[in-house]
Order: structure tokens, then C-alpha cells, then sequence
């Protein structure tokens, strides 16, 4: 029988209106059955392990990660795959970082969550729970359908490093802008394979070392030079730098003589587009240019998400700059197109 372990981190998935407060209150994931009585027509084998204490979204933090990351590798052998239920907020977050974390994974880890508790009459919480416990059992030929990290949310199937969440009213709250969908649920759950990553054939392992001292510089007309040096000049190790349209940024003297100090002093910034849609393209327009000369890393197509995750992850793997500056330009879970 297939076996599905269920990590239940906290979210709105798990909350039940208390009768007494009328308040919403977690309940006891070890009784995910009763809640789910559809749950006993699935022919699989269920596990739960829930997190105490549980956790909002809003305070996940690379400490969690690793413990998720521990527990999927301590359970490995055990179950053929994994659903993690997490609050929506900084679920493409937490996708992203284990994504990096689970090297060589051959089997699904589905992150997924609601937008409506589960007691709720039009939750969508029970049909993504069903429905993602149904994508972490599929197997083809007798190997996993969908070897990758990934997060299921109203009727698609994401890669989690390439999602983001766009809406917080709309059940169908995530995105995938610059990569194709992995699956849909519609009558029949349909899988697109040329979007999938194969199955590795290196061991599983993980690496769970991160090192979260980065700086967010976002772009905005009017930016001021104080403000500017508040991060180039700040105790960081990494920045990303969030540019206009396909990389671009003011050209003002100033503002390119602080970029410049700052990777003097050996800080690895990368450059990404406040677009969701489209990549960066250093070089392409004259605004950019000068940022591609003084050593800055294109982000190519990264979400936020991907990049942030991907920057802590390499800063904290002992990683010389220029060795972490060539792999934030290429893939290495699936998560950029060159």
C-alpha cells in the first residue's frame, strides 16, 4: 500500500470554528481522518506529524526549513511521499528553500494549504488536501510521478520554486508566471511530463546550512542615496536587487558608485525584475549595462521567492563569492531558464 506522510506545519487549512469563542482554533491533525472522512476512500497508508507547537506562516524562518528538511530525510525510506500543509503566505518560500535543501530527490514533497479553514462549508481546503495526497501517490512504471518540490493550490500543480502567491481573497491564489503548470486537476488529474525533472539518479541527500544575512534593495523613481547606502552599506553578505522591466536602474553617478563599493567589499548582489513575468537581460538597455560591467549577477527569471532562498542557501554552503555567483546563474533545482 502506498504510503503518504502528512507534515502539518500550521495554516488556515487546520483551523475549526472553537463553538464556545466562535474563534478559529487548530485542531488535532492525528485525527485528520474524522475531519476528512473522504480521506478513508483513498487506498493509501496516511502518517501525520505535526509540528508543536504550530506555526503561522509569517514566522517561518531557515530554522524550520531544516527541521522539515531533517524529518523528510529521517522518514525517506519509510513513505513514497510527502504533503506538508503550511499557511499560504510564505509557502513558495518554504518551496523554494527545500527545493535547494532535498538534493537529488526522486520523490513528491506537496506543499499545500487553503484559503478557507476546513470547516468551513466552501473550504477549499479539503479538495486540495485530497487532491494533493492523490499527486504525492502517483507513480509511473513504479517511480514517482512528480520528483521535485512542489505546491498544489486550486486545481494546478506548481513547481514550487517557480511559484508565487499573487491573490489572498481568491482560492485560486498562486501563480507560476515564467514556467508551465506540472499538472491540472479536472476530471482526471492530468500530468505534463516535458515540465517535469526526471528522476535523479544520485542519492538522496540534504543540505540544510543557510545563511539568511541578505539585503532587499527595490527600485523606485525618486530613490534617495540615504537610503540606497542604508543597504549597500549595511553588515549583509548578499543583496537582491529588485530592478525595473529586464534589469534596469537609475544611472545617477551616485547610485552606480554605491553598487560599485558595495562589491568591492565583496558583496554578492543579483540582480532581479520587479516584473512577474518576463527575465532580466543585463546589458540589454544602457540603464543596465554599467550593472553587468562591475561583476552584478543576473537573476535571469527568478521569482523573489526563488532568489532570496537560493541566495541563503549558497552563502551558507562555504561557497567562495565567485563560485556562488556562477551557480546563481544557472539552475540547480529547476528553478531559472538561461
Amino acid at each position: 500500500m502506498t504510503k503518504i506522510l502528512i507534515i502539518y506545519t500550521g495554516g488556515t487549512i487546520g483551523m475549526v470554528n472553537d463553538a464556545k469563542t466562535g474563534t478559529l482554533i487548530p485542531f488535532d491533525f492525528e485525527q485528520i481522518k474524522e475531519n476528512v472522512p473522504e480521506l478513508a476512500r483513498l487506498d493509501y497508508q496516511l502518517s501525520v506529524h505535526s509540528f508543536d507547537p504550530i506555526l503561522d506562516s509569517s514566522n517561518m524562518d531557515p530554522e524550520i526549513w531544516k527541521a522539515l528538511a531533517e524529518l523528510i530525510k529521517q522518514e525517506y525510506e519509510h513513505f513514497d511521499g510527502f504533503v506538508i500543509l503550511h499557511g499560504s503566505d510564505t509557502m513558495s518560500f518554504t518551496a523554494a528553500a527545500l527545493s535547494f535543501m532535498l538534493q537529488n530527490l526522486a520523490k513528491p514533497v506537496v506543499l499545500t494549504g487553503s484559503q478557507l479553514p476546513i470547516g468551513e462549508i466552501r473550504t477549499d481546503a479539503k479538495e486540495n488536501l485530497i487532491t494533493a495526497l492523490e499527486i504525492a501517490a502517483t507513480k509511473k512504471n513504479g517511480r514517482a510521478m512528480v520528483p521535485e518540490v512542489c505546491v498544489y493550490f486550486d486545481y494546478q500543480l506548481f513547481r514550487g520554486n517557480r511559484s508565487i502567491k499573487y491573490n489572498s481573497e481568491k482560492f485560486e491564489a498562486f501563480a507560476s508566471p515564467n514556467y508551465p503548470i506540472l499538472a491540472e486537476a479536472g476530471v482526471n488529474l492530468t500530468f505534463y511530463p516535458n515540465y517535469i525533472l526526471p528522476i535523479p539518479e544520485k542519492p538522496f541527500e540534504i543540505h540544510t546550512t543557510f545563511n539568511s544575512n541578505i539585503g532587499v534593495l527595490k527600485m523606485y523613481p525618486g530613490i534617495t542615496e540615504n537610503a540606497v547606502k542604508a543597504i549597500t552599506e549595511s553588515d549583509v553578505d548578499a543583496i537582491v536587487l529588485e530592478a525595473f522591466g529586464s534589469g534596469n536602474t537609475t544611472t545617477a553617478p551616485w547610485f552606480i558608485a554605491c553598487l560599485q563599493k558595495a562589491v568591492a567589499n565583496d558583496k554578492v548582489i543579483i540582480d532581479i525584475s520587479q516584473c512577474k513575468g518576463g527575465a532580466v537581460q543585463l546589458g540589454l538597455y544602457e540603464t543596465s549595462r554599467e550593472l553587468q560591467q562591475m561583476g552584478i549577477v543576473s537573476g535571469y527569471d527568478l521569482t523573489f521567492e526563488a532568489a532570496v532562498t537560493k541566495l541563503m542557501y549558497l552563502l551558507g554552503q562555504g561557497l567562495n563569492t565567485t563560485e556562488i555567483k556562477q551557480l546563481l546563474e544557472v539552475a540547480i533545482a529547476g528553478e531559472l531558464t538561461v
